[in-house]
């Protein structure tokens, strides 16, 4: 059932270059059992959740994909029940970060494990690497020192501010330590964090050169 699930979402995704291609599900997945494991999560749920969390993602599609309306069908495709369904999207609903101030705390520990697990694949060095893609595909600037960082009050905002590839930094990635919810999560991000910050601490070095 799994494999069935797995196969419409590669199809999906087999030409995104934003960095939320195939890899990207494909490692929130392994994430996502790993911490699931570790915190005594519903495994096959987890699994589902993250196979499927950005297939309607707003950032992705025409629509904003509110309704979930593509993973809602696989799954229905594939004959899981309506109560499996409603939990699953209700999962993938919690998952997405939303603007420094607004308040996204899932509501069961399978939600604040696949949380957790997008949130890991979008720090270090594969979120650095990942952050980059995304900026190129939308034609962000790589950095304006004229533009400064939002802390974006709503999601709104979140969704409809300019800014520049640097700036994301500090108006989400840098924030996403302190927002995790699980032990296991936790224990992961330190090193990626860590990575991040000597990560810019090189690129200022690089661009003030006199």
């Amino acid at each position: 059932m799994i494999s069935n699930i797995s196969s419409p979402v590669k199809d999906a995704c087999k030409n995104d270059s934003s960095g939320h291609d195939w890899w990207h599900i494909y490692r929130v997945v392994n994430l996502a059992k790993y911490i699931g494991e570790k915190e005594g999560a519903n495994l096959e749920i987890v699994e589902l959740a993250a196979l499927l969390h950005d297939l309607d993602d707003w950032k992705l599609n025409e629509s904003d994909g509110s309704h979930l309306p593509k993973a809602r069908k696989i799954l229905s495709e594939n004959g899981y029940s309506n109560e499996t369904i409603i939990t699953i999207l209700g999962i993938i609903d919690e998952v997405s970060f939303k603007g420094a101030g607004v308040e996204t705390k899932p509501s069961t520990l399978e939600a604040m494990v696949v949380q957790d697990a997008d949130r890991l694949d979008a720090i270090g060095a594969i979120g650095i690497a990942r952050t980059f893609a995304y900026g190129g595909h939308k034609s962000q600037p790589l950095h304006d020192p004229d533009l400064k960082p939002n802390l974006h009050a709503s999601f709104d905002e979140y969704k409809k501010t300019r800014t520049s590839t640097i700036n994301h930094f500090y108006e989400k990635l840098l924030l996403l330590k302190d927002r995790l919810n699980t032990p296991a999560a936790k224990q992961l991000a330190e090193k990626r964090h860590q990575f991040m910050k000597q990560f810019l601490e090189q690129f200022y070095s690089e661009w003030n050169i006199e």
